[in-house]
């Protein structure tokens, strides 16, 4: 069922979902300070109002997105578990050592000129499972929506595990390091994990995340 919601309790939910898992000392904050410096975006999502959300269905009216400058990928992922699951997140090894650092984000992905933000209308986009990734970008990108990067995927399932769920994960198209590689989320050893797949090779339970919209700041 599609739900409304109101928008400020949300930002707070999602502020404190953080703060017990240990974001402020990623950060190197206290954690009064870290509220202190994501409090300004609570206004933004208020402003945007509670939109549609419906995390079992994939869709979600907004994200609250810490980028690795404050936490690290590394820690961050571990931190994920599934909707009723215990064991956390991990990343494959199929990532060689230092490719993480390698998978940034696309020049057609403009992140706002902040090292939190508010990511809208986000869907996991299972439409596009069976699609090769490929083909799934472009049709995102003709629809003016933006693909995930890495921490907005990891953020939306921090958030909101009900999101990944077999058969229905998700890819992460915008971050990439320059080859075949696309990013995804899925479930592994009942637990959520970030590898990638080749962007010329479908997959049935594997779809396409998108947005549509970044913020930081009013106006």
């Amino acid at each position: 069922m599609t739900t409304s919601f109101d928008a400020g309790a949300e930002f707070d939910r999602q502020v404190r979902t953080l703060t017990d898992l240990g974001y402020p000392a990623f950060a190197g904050l206290a954690p009064e300070r870290f509220g202190s410096a994501l409090a300004p975006l609570r206004a933004l999502a208020v402003a945007a109002g509670g939109g549609p959300c419906d995390p079992g269905t994939g869709r979600v009216s907004f994200v609250l997105v810490v980028t690795r400058t404050l936490a690290p990928i590394e820690m961050t992922m571990p931190r994920t578990v599934l909707h009723g699951g215990q064991l956390p997140g991990f990343v494959d090894r199929s990532f060689e050592p230092g490719a993480l650092e390698r998978f940034v984000t696309t020049e057609e992905v403009r992140l706002p000129r902040r090292d939190a933000y508010l990511l809208f209308d986000v869907e996991r986009g299972e439409e596009f499972c069976g699609v090769v990734p490929n083909d799934a970008m472009k049709t995102v990108a003709a629809r003016d929506r933006t693909l995930l990067t890495i921490e907005e995927g990891i953020a939306l399932l921090t958030h909101f595990p009900q999101v990944l769920v077999k058969n229905k994960c998700f890819s992460l198209g915008g971050s990439r390091c320059g080859d075949r590689r696309v990013p995804a989320l899925w479930i592994s050893k009942k637990a959520p994990k970030l590898g990638w797949c080749w962007e010329g090779n479908p997959h049935t339970w594997l779809g396409m995340a998108s947005a549509g919209s970044r913020a930081a700041e009013l106006g």
